[in-house]
């Protein structure tokens, strides 16, 4: 989310979170953040902050809604610490944590914070130990694993959570990550709001779950969709522009689609069939104006219930 710029950022926070209390006041059934330690793609000297520190205010600042990041960067924590913070925050929102895990993308920064960034085979070896850490912290007593890139040696984690977070494992690589959804995890995030996608993608998945012997029913299958809906297509113009003043992410992947609210109710109808059972909406602009988000709740969220 964009926030307002303003000299007070304690105004800046209050307003994030009047947008977490209306949706938490409405139909929606999950509020998200994502970890980024600046702005990006471009590092501006805006106001962001910090995932962890954001999801447990969220934590006591709703009382329905689930809370989670999509997703947390693996590099930026030792996954022995993820599970902890996940367990505690877990506890104080009363259960409702979706902890969301990912190998991590942006490589600007991760350099600019001092973070290391190996190559693509090494992050993603590091997830993949990263994973196993979490999971044996929130399901086993005292484990140990020894690792090449993380090792525990039989901590103690208790409280582990209500009775433990919900373990969102994001991205729909096809040879690690989605394995590791099908062992590990109890949802996934897939296919950047491509129903074509996303349907190949689960199909993967069913495949990994097979070969696990996991039934994968149990597993929660979620995409993200990044909309601007408007009422008629006279509005589209100015919506665009609108969009992009207000969008961070404008520059990425072409940046949020504007769609008329018959265009998006027949995107997100095509993403529930192709096996979609969570969709994460980012709607740009919600600190200047709330409408979006009442309009996506009136219009749209009945086609996915």
């Amino acid at each position: 989310m964009d926030l307002p710029e303003s000299p007070d950022p304690s105004a800046q926070l209050d307003t994030l979170l009047g947008v977490a209390r209306a949706a938490d006041e409405g139909p929606w059934d999950s509020v998200w953040v994502h970890d980024h330690l600046h702005t990006v793609p471009e590092q501006r000297d805006s106001t962001l902050f910090e995932a962890w520190t954001l999801t447990a205010v969220l934590a006591r600042e709703t009382r329905r809604v689930r809370i989670g990041q999509m997703a947390c960067s693996n590099g930026f924590r030792h996954p022995a610490l993820f599970a902890k913070m996940a367990s505690t925050v877990d506890v104080a929102s009363g259960g409702r944590l979706c902890a969301g895990l990912g190998a991590g993308w942006f490589r600007g920064e991760a350099v600019a914070y001092g973070y290391p960034w190996p190559g693509l085979g090494e992050r993603m070896a590091r997830f993949a130990e990263a994973v196993r850490v979490v999971h044996a912290l929130w399901t086993e007593r005292r484990p140990t694993v020894d690792g090449r890139y993380y090792a525990v040696d039989r901590p103690s984690n208790e409280p582990r959570g209500l009775p433990r977070p919900e373990f969102w494992i994001a991205g729909g690589g096809e040879r690690v990550t989605l394995p590791l959804v099908a062992r590990y995890g109890d949802a996934c995030n897939v296919g950047a709001g491509d129903p074509a996608v996303v349907a190949r993608k689960l199909a993967v998945l069913r495949a990994h779950c097979a070969d696990a012997g996991r039934d994968e029913a149990g597993i929660t299958k979620s995409t993200s969709l990044d909309v601007f809906p408007v009422g008629t297509e006279a509005e589209r113009e100015t919506a665009r522009t609108y969009v992009l003043r207000h969008d961070s992410l404008a520059r990425l992947d072409g940046g949020t689609a504007v769609r008329t609210v018959r265009e998006t109710r027949e995107r997100v109808a095509h993403l529930r069939d192709a096996g979609v059972e969570h969709l994460l909406v980012y709607l740009p602009g919600l600190a200047h104006d709330l409408e979006p988000l009442h309009r996506f709740a009136e219009a749209v969220i009945p086609v996915f219930r």
